[in-house]
């Protein structure tokens, strides 16, 4: 597996993981005030992005997708950022190469199974016709009727690109998340042991995604993980509150 990814910076290796319909340039403001501390490693996890696209999706491929990265790279070990389905690919990554992990950081993203939420989602992303569009705004018009959410429509549309034959396609991989969805997308991580590690969650004060209830739960497959909370975002902290996430990255790792 040959990740797609991006390396900025100078220092220790940072490697960031984005979500479910992301890819490596969600996270490029926030890269920019790392790398000038830290050597920056963004990645587009497989079936998003210029990753390849495969039919399999999973939390355990995707930690040997990490692994082989860190072999190709050459890292011996390095601190970890994981934002939702990323944070659960970190998670399983620090779990099973605990030596490779040096500080662990997980966006908005607990271990349990989740119940899902992105059905309407992935019913907009099928009505989309992208033999009929012409122009993004046609694809904005058309998403608008399904997606109310102007952020996460323009989120959505990100991943629109244009080939050179002048067709619209999705740079994910919309057969494959939306077959591996229910099953191992909404799965829980894999423990098999305990990761000691220091580790800090960082949560949306608007989110649901880790609940007080699932903290303890947490700690005892984390048992050095601290929990932050960032007031007045929700699910996306990175882009909806930038700076605060920055103070609290940059305290953590230092």
């Amino acid at each position: 597996m040959e990740l797609n990814y991006v390396k900025s910076g100078a220092g220790y290796p940072v490697i960031i993981l984005h979500g479910l319909f992301g890819m490596l340039d969600n996270w490029k403001s926030i890269t920019r005030s790392l790398e000038e501390k830290f050597t920056v490693y963004l990645i587009d996890q497989r079936n998003h992005g210029k990753s390849p696209h495969l039919p399999e999706h999973s939390y355990q491929l995707m930690a040997d997708d990490l692994n082989h990265f860190f072999i190709q790279q050459q890292i011996a070990s390095a601190h970890i950022i994981g934002h939702s389905m990323g944070g659960k690919t970190a998670m399983q990554f620090a779990l099973q190469h605990p030596q490779k992990v040096d500080k662990l950081v997980v966006v908005d993203m607990g271990i349990k199974r989740y119940n899902g939420g992105h059905d309407s989602i992935f019913d907009a992303l099928r009505a989309l016709d992208l033999t009929s569009i012409h122009s993004r705004k046609d694809a904005e018009k058309e998403m608008a009727e399904k997606v109310v959410d102007i952020t996460v429509q323009q989120f959505l549309l990100k991943n629109l690109t244009r080939e050179t034959n002048g067709n619209y396609s999705w740079k994910f991989n919309l057969e494959a998340l939306s077959a591996n969805y229910d099953n191992e997308i909404l799965a829980p991580i894999k423990i098999s042991e305990k990761y000691s590690g220091e580790v800090l969650f960082v949560r949306g004060g608007k989110s649901n995604y880790i609940l007080n209830k699932d903290w303890d739960t947490i700690q005892h497959v984390f048992p050095n993980a601290v929990l932050n909370t960032v007031k007045d975002s929700g699910h996306w902290v990175h882009a909806e509150k930038p700076e605060e996430l920055l103070k609290i990255l940059f305290a953590f790792f230092s």
